[in-house]
């Protein structure tokens, strides 16, 4: 079934937002995605519709690449221009040769402090909402991995960054986090998301597009094949009354599809090695 959007979000649009403006274009309030962008940030967003949102957890945590457009100088409350400035500085010169250096030194794995102004959740409360009510709050690091910074343009006060990322990692944060190390405040001006797992930005309809009726449609079974070890289902019956199975492959986790139909997701089990059902995706 083709029921998978690919969308090229627009700034100043909330990712729930865009969502919602899917529903009377495809009559259905069953939709969702796999990974929020910040309002002001453009680029790949993956919606799901109808029954492929039942497959969302399995979507998510993908690898991430940006463009990143930062502004040296200054430093805001939320990291981004969007925030008030805390503070100013002359900025402190560096060659192209240094900030290379410094780039190579952020790569691999490390722990991230991430910005206040953030959805994650702490205490059963997301940190954008204690920073609203202006209380403080100890955020815990998290451990992200960078795996590709390449130096795009280099002005004055500007530069412009390709970063290829985990899922989890904060583009703001890690802006911070690089020119500190050259003695210098920066704050993310402008954001790209140009890849999330294998959904790449030309693959992608613009928004403005989509709402007009103008789409493609991609298939949930691709996306599913591409990240998991995925076989045909020999008796689709068992699939869809949740029988556990005795499958011959070494993945713990395992897609399972009938003409290229998702039917279900089967996991290991740890006790008896039988693989049992997780999601049924029918």
């Amino acid at each position: 079934m083709q029921n998978v959007l690919f969308i090229n979000k627009p700034k100043g649009m909330t990712s729930f937002a865009l969502c919602k403006d899917m529903r009377p274009v495809f009559g259905t309030r069953s939709i969702g995605h796999t990974g929020t962008l910040d309002p002001n940030a453009t680029g790949v967003m993956v919606v799901l519709l109808d029954k492929a949102t039942k497959a969302n957890q399995f979507l998510t945590g993908v690898d991430k690449e940006y463009i990143a457009t930062i502004e040296l100088g200054y430093e805001t409350d939320t990291l981004d221009i969007d925030g008030k400035t805390t503070e100013e500085r002359a900025i402190v010169p560096f060659t192209r040769q240094e900030l290379e250096e410094v780039l190579s030194s952020f790569l691999g794995v490390q722990k991230q402090m991430p910005p206040l102004t953030s959805a994650i959740r702490i205490k059963g409360k997301r940190l954008y909402e204690y920073q609203r009510e202006g209380k403080e709050v100890e955020i815990p690091e998290r451990e992200v991995e960078i795996r590709e910074l390449e130096l795009l343009e280099m002005k004055e006060n500007e530069i412009v960054l390709r970063c290829a990322v985990s899922s989890g990692t904060y583009i703001r944060s890690l802006a911070r986090d690089i020119f500190a190390k050259t003695g210098n405040l920066a704050t993310l001006k402008d954001l790209q998301r140009t890849r999330t797992g294998s959904v790449t930005i030309d693959l992608c309809d613009p928004y403005e597009e989509v709402i007009k009726g103008n789409y493609h449609l991609h298939s949930l079974h691709d996306l599913l094949k591409a990240r998991y070890f995925s076989l045909e289902a020999e008796k689709p019956e068992d699939i869809r009354s949740g029988k556990p199975l005795q499958l011959s492959c070494d993945a713990d986790r395992v897609y399972l599809y009938e003409n290229e139909e998702p039917l279900a997701v089967y996991e290991r089990s740890a006790d008896d090695g039988l693989f049992r059902s997780v999601r049924g995706l029918f």
